[in-house]
């Protein structure tokens, strides 16, 4: 039987098999393809967590909940117990002042003490800055996220609901330019439409009666766009994410989920972590659980992770990948 996963499985067997083998910024070395897509259908409630390695889906949703915060410092992370973003400003603090510190020692540093948290805590302006507090030239804060889900309850069938990170005059003070860098949104039945008058308006004489003769409830899609992507470690994490963020904008705006689309730039599996890969590819995947949401939320700042309940997950064990930093 073919299940979602086998798509992910696919891709990064042909990353292996077929990609570029390139010299990276990290030094590590990877094996990459240009141009990638995976499409899933969360219709029914399916929830995209790989089976094929164990993975704290948790931590993911927390990352997005936070990058929905706007801010941008470890310490709120760290408060959660979610260590992700630790690499980047310990590799940082340990290059300028030369202390070799211990990473849990460093992150106890950050939850412990603010002024230590506010020199070395922080990413500079990365994701959620740009996304829901985008500084423009005349001094005022542009919340794009917070523009789209009015869009979506007023004019739905908009095809400039999107939102992204890629702010070049920002670009050399985060710590990592931003990988997934772009989210748009697109609704299927956004409104009622006069079929005949479109039939009979088609030059090509397309007949449209009927097929949208059961009206049904609006759905909401995602198209996730990635300049690069880890796609052992990061890309899991990334459709979680994701899947979560359409989740979260259905229930406000009271749309159906529909499907949520990734496309990737630079796909790549780095080398130290090919023998994990060869491990996930030979296991079975099983079906993906299902994400259910606790409460109606009408502002997308009230979310909290106790709102997501992911039942049915069966996962294979846990596979350690490193970080490249």
């Amino acid at each position: 039987m073919t299940l979602p996963e086998h798509q992910y499985l696919d891709l990064m067997r042909d990353i292996l098999e077929t990609g570029d083998l390139r010299i990276d910024r990290t030094g590590t070395g990877t094996v990459a393809k240009f141009g990638t897509a995976l499409r899933f259908d969360l219709s029914d409630g399916s929830f995209p967590v790989l089976s094929t390695k164990k993975i704290f889906w948790k931590l993911p949703i927390k990352e997005m909940l936070w990058f929905l915060t706007g801010k941008t410092n470890i310490r709120d992370l760290l408060i959660e117990n979610v260590r992700i973003w630790t690499d980047w400003p310990l590799a940082k603090y340990r290059k300028e002042t030369g202390h070799q510190i211990e990473q849990r020692e460093f992150e106890d540093k950050i939850v412990a003490d603010t002024d230590f948290a506010e020199k070395w805590g922080d990413l500079g302006p990365v994701y959620g800055k740009q996304w829901r507090k985008w500084m423009g030239p005349d001094g005022k804060e542009y919340d794009q996220l917070g523009d789209i889900i009015k869009t979506l309850k007023t004019n739905p069938a908009s095809r400039r609901m999107l939102f992204h990170g890629w702010n070049v005059a920002d670009l050399d003070k985060m710590a990592l330019p931003p990988c997934h860098l772009l989210y748009q949104f697109q609704v299927t039945n956004p409104a009622e439409v006069n079929l005949e008058a479109l039939s009979s308006n088609s030059s090509l004489g397309w007949s449209l009666l009927g097929r949208n003769s059961v009206k049904e409830k609006a759905r909401v899609s995602l198209m996730l766009t990635q300049r690069s992507v880890d796609s052992a470690l990061g890309l899991p994490f990334n459709l979680i994410g994701a899947a979560a963020l359409l989740h979260m904008v259905a229930n406000i705006v009271d749309m159906d989920v529909g499907e949520l689309i990734w496309s990737g730039g630079d796909t790549h599996v780095y080398l130290d972590h090919i023998e994990g890969c060869l491990t996930q590819l030979s296991r079975e995947p099983r079906p993906f659980p299902k994400l259910k949401s606790l409460r109606k939320v009408d502002n997308i700042d009230d979310f909290r992770i106790e709102d997501f309940v992911v039942e049915g997950y069966d996962p294979h064990p846990i596979i350690e990948f490193p970080v490249a930093v």
